[in-house]
């Protein structure tokens, strides 16, 4: 059973569509990015999710009840750090857990709580004066109260400091040992990729695709750059790996050639042509498109389609949310 079923979700606002007939499917145990540029819509679904608006038309299931009609036993078993997350100013930050321990009906020890996001020296300051990256730390611990089965987070590194980043990473990690889905809505791609194993892509709307980075490289046919250390570089061998399919272009500096190509094959096709060539292999070493790159040939006018193979466009404006 999926964790999250989305059927032909639509939702307008006036004659503003914010999401348009989508459809996504996130498996049970799963750590999932959820992408998309400003306006995407990506607030609008965590919204539908968590029963704070309701759709225009479609379906959300959510741990197999319906997100409407059964959003208490949704709430129940599921935590959610939503972005803009706000804080009682005269509690503590172990008041404030006690308060959502008592809430989830969970027996969570607070000082463990606090402890797991290095708030244990903060605990018995006012939440008030903490600075915005204590504020999503609490708002993290707060999260992961009573074990439950699905976390939604919506940027959930908004303000954290690299320690903080990285204690957030290692949650994530945690959580989905133990069992439990993950939700994971954030523009910060690099921490997507460390985390995360799949995404999909939101765009005006609609899903423009999903799969692990992997399969989004394979997708778009993106390049690998193949730098190949040599003792000589001859012409001719260059010329030869210009000759290969799947290469793009072929470079050479000092006793470096430099390959960019496409695909597995390709990658081996071409370490194998140098290394039966005269040039004198020495090493080599890859560079995959990162994260930020696959984002952007999917958001942008030449990269990317939508599942029904309509065209992708670049995004102009945004939703409310």
């Amino acid at each position: 059973m999926p964790a999250i079923e989305i059927t032909e979700l639509t939702k307008r606002y006036g004659d503003v569509t914010a999401l348009d007939s989508l459809s996504l499917s996130v498996p049970e145990g799963t750590v999932f990015g959820f992408l998309g540029p400003n306006g995407a819509g990506k607030s609008t679904t965590i919204n539908v999710l968590t029963d704070f608006i309701r759709p225009t038309s479609g379906s959300v299931s959510v741990l197999g009840f319906d997100a409407q009609t059964d959003s208490i036993a949704v709430r129940e078993r599921t935590g959610v750090l939503l972005e803009g997350y706000d804080i009682y100013e005269n509690l503590t930050g172990r008041e404030h857990l006690e308060h959502a321990i008592a809430m989830k009906r969970a027996d969570d020890d607070p000082d463990e709580l606090l402890a797991r996001v290095d708030l244990e020296d903060a605990g018995d300051r006012e939440a008030g004066g903490y600075s915005k990256g204590m504020r999503q730390r609490l708002a993290i611990a707060a999260a992961v109260i009573g074990d439950p089965e699905l976390l939604i987070l919506d940027e959930p590194s908004t303000g954290l400091d690299p320690n903080g980043a990285r204690r957030l990473r290692e949650i994530v990690r945690e959580e989905s040992e133990r069992g439990a889905t993950v939700f994971f809505s954030s523009h910060i791609l690099d921490e997507v990729e460390a985390v995360c194993d799949s995404v999909g892509i939101l765009l005006d709307g609609r899903l423009v695709t999903e799969g692990t980075v992997t399969e989004l490289r394979d997708e778009l046919a993106a390049e690998t750059t193949l730098t190949v250390t040599v003792e000589r570089t001859p012409q001719s061998v260059l010329a030869d790996l210009r000759g290969i399919d799947g290469v793009a272009t072929v470079s050479a500096s000092g006793s470096r050639i430099v390959v960019e190509c496409r695909g597995g094959e390709t990658k081996l096709a071409v370490l194998e042509r140098i290394h039966r060539s005269d040039a004198g292999f020495v090493d080599f070493t890859t560079e995959e498109p990162s994260i930020q790159e696959i984002f952007s040939r999917y958001t942008t006018e030449s990269g990317g389609r939508h599942a029904d193979d309509t065209p992708v466009l670049q995004r102009v404006g945004g939703d409310p949310t």
